[in-house]
């Protein structure tokens, strides 16, 4: 274990050798005097997989929207209420993982969530209708939503002393299957032979690929750290836990929603600026993977960072300076400084990985972990849901970039309060 981040919030080494003890643990191979390190190494590599299978059904679609569009026929309404679905899905389906997690375990949870993933990408292209393709794409988004909620909790089962690491790991991986699918759908499907169907079912297979790990924790029931046996969670420890009593648990829900609003702004909305400024559309596309590059890095720096400290109101604050000094840029000079706007949202982006950190050091116990990282992370879905809708609404009736640019510089200041308010030294269960 990391010396560095003992501070995480854990269970007491008594605790941890009770439950290491668990005549349930031993159905996992080497779990009688506590995982053993091939274990723990496959797990590690599941947590890549699967991280690298959260955005590239959406980056993916992004890239190749207008091909899709006439290959279905779809209406321009169509196509916009096309791109929320990802945060409505996330926000809907993500309420179900910690029943889900409770019945089956997490590790099956997610198994199964990867290989939601890949049937879903591999009939949506093929199925032929609008229809189809939406339900074919809820299946999809079904599977990261529920994987989403559940990242943390097998982070905090697993790597207990290691919160930050594990999850710097992960959400570095997110961030570069984000980049790659954006940035290799257009060639790959040219390499293929220009069929924007071949060109999306590709990504099918790395979800596919993802599922093999997870196959071992299928039949893993054992409770996380700290947490009784599955009945008595049901039983008692599970309704005691009212989440929504906690000001950490709503300010962490409104700066997952604020930082995912941002997100989705960036991804959807920020070549156009370039583009309406001047920059061409090639250089526009270079800007953008450059603002989701950030993230690889920065998504593995932030995590271990913020782990060692207490209190993670101080990189809140630098992160939601950096957004602002960015948006304020775009709207004096979007052309001349482009690169450097471009590189502070997309430090300003890391937020993400900070409030995935944050849930797993929010909680104490596995079952806070799960109810916090579903109502966070379903909540704040919820919450960025209309971001999108409003700046393209007035794009369109202001007849240019200033008052959505002000509108997401003004959303970084609620954003850095809530981040502040989340990121103080306490946990839901002492709130609760």
């Amino acid at each position: 274990m990391l010396d560095d981040e003992t501070q995480t919030p854990t269970l007491n080494r008594g605790t941890a050798a009770r439950t290491s003890h668990d005549p349930r643990a031993r159905s996992l191979p080497g779990a009688a005097e506590g995982p053993s390190p091939w274990l723990l190494r496959l797990i590690a590599v599941g947590l890549v997989l699967a991280a690298l299978n959260l955005r590239p059904a959406i980056t993916s679609l992004g890239a190749l929207l207008e091909e899709v569009r006439e290959g279905l026929h779809m209406s321009g309404s169509v196509a916009g209420v096309l791109t929320s679905v990802p945060p409505l899905c996330f926000a809907v389906f993500g309420v179900m993982a910690p029943r889900l997690a409770r019945r089956f375990g997490a590790g099956a949870v997610v198994c199964a969530g990867m290989a939601a993933i890949a049937v879903g990408l591999v009939v949506r292209p093929y199925i032929g209708s609008t229809a189809g393709f939406l339900a074919a794409s809820a299946l999809a988004l079904m599977g990261i939503a529920v994987s989403n909620i559940l990242m943390p909790v097998i982070v905090k089962r697993w790597f207990p002393d290691r919160v930050g690491t594990m999850t710097g790991l992960y959400s570095m991986a997110l961030a570069l299957g984000t980049a790659l699918a954006a940035a290799l759908t257009v060639p790959v499907t040219g390499a293929l032979g220009g069929n924007w169907q071949t060109g999306l079912v590709v990504w099918a297979v790395l979800a596919a690929v993802a599922v093999l790990p997870w196959i071992v924790l299928v039949r893993d029931r054992t409770p996380a750290p700290g947490q009784p046996a599955p009945v008595a969670a049901n039983a008692t420890e599970a309704p005691a836990l009212k989440i929504t009593r906690s000001r950490t648990a709503w300010g962490l829900a409104c700066f997952f929603g604020l930082q995912a609003t941002a997100a989705y702004i960036t991804m959807g909305w920020m070549p156009q600026i370039f583009r309406d400024a001047g920059v061409s559309a090639g250089t526009a596309g270079l800007l953008l993977a450059v603002t989701m590059a950030m993230g690889v890095p920065l998504a593995f720096v932030i995590p271990r960072v913020a782990s060692r400290l207490k209190n993670q109101g101080p990189i809140v604050v630098v992160l939601g300076l950096c957004g602002l000094i960015g948006y304020s840029g775009l709207y004096l000079a979007p052309a001349a400084g482009a690169w450097a706007w471009a590189l502070l949202l997309g430090v300003a982006n890391c937020a993400f990985p900070l409030a995935l950190t944050m849930i797993g050091m929010r909680a104490r116990s596995g079952a806070g972990v799960v109810r916090l990282s579903a109502f966070a992370q379903s909540t704040g879905y919820l919450l960025s849901i209309p971001g999108p809708l409003l700046v393209g609404v007035l794009y369109q009736h202001s007849g240019g970039w200033g008052l959505p640019i002000a509108l997401m510089a003004g959303l970084m200041i609620p954003q850095m309060v809530a981040g502040i308010l989340a990121g103080r030294d306490r946990t839901i269960e002492d709130e609760c």
